[in-house]
């Protein structure tokens, strides 16, 4: 969605409950999982291919017009599953043990990601490759919106040795356009499927709510 926003193209969204997909939707989504676009009765899946679809479909592009500069923008969100594994592998944990050891593994992936922004962008920022959002700073907002979030209550201070990253982060969390790509209820579903999958992470979030 941060895409077809981006774009300011217009949409219709429909919500899945994972936990009970709809047969209509296992028809579309051959891996069963969201998010999956249609256009012109036809469905397209997996959330980089629906990227690179809508901007070769539609203007402004929000890939780098430099081919080089491209394909480079390409590989680093194709290590975007990497990356958020070692964010997501610190809460998607049943103890405080686990949380720790998972917090210990982060910093190297984080450090690829602070070099990367390092050595890609053309000025300060605030986006990966400079002033314009593009489709690597697409790809990686969901899953540092959800860090943002765990990190509220978890408070591992894993961004401070990584001030770029967490800039990157602070820019992104406050643009219209990645905020309001999730649903009202993002932050309370969000929570609610930790506490159903009974991660360590639940339980500081029933404290502060307490």
């Amino acid at each position: 969605m941060i895409v077809l926003r981006a774009k300011d193209i217009d949409f219709k969204v429909t919500y899945i409950d994972l936990r009970n997909k709809p047969d209509w939707f296992l028809e579309i989504s051959p891996h069963g999982q969201v998010p999956v676009l249609v256009v012109d009765e036809r469905p397209l899946f997996e959330s980089n291919a629906i990227a690179e679809y809508l901007d070769e479909a539609a203007k402004p592009r929000l890939h780098p017009a430099d081919t080089i500069k491209r394909a480079r923008n390409r590989a680093w969100t194709d290590f975007v599953p990497t990356f958020a594994s070692g964010l997501s592998g610190i809460y998607y944990t049943k103890t405080r043990e686990e949380s720790a050891q998972a917090l210990e593994a982060a910093p190297a992936r984080l450090t690829k990601l602070e070099d990367a922004i390092a050595n890609e962008r053309g000025g300060d920022g605030p986006y990966f490759n400079g002033d314009r959002l593009c489709l690597v700073d697409a790809a990686y907002a969901p899953f540092l919106q959800r860090f943002a979030l765990i990190e509220r209550v978890l408070g591992t201070g894993l961004m401070k040795d990584f001030p770029l990253v967490q800039s990157w982060s602070n820019a992104l969390l406050a643009s219209e356009i990645v905020t309001g790509s999730v649903a009202p209820t993002f932050e309370d579903e969000f929570i609610a499927g930790l506490k159903r999958r009974e991660f360590y992470v639940a339980t500081l979030f029933a404290e502060a709510s307490a």
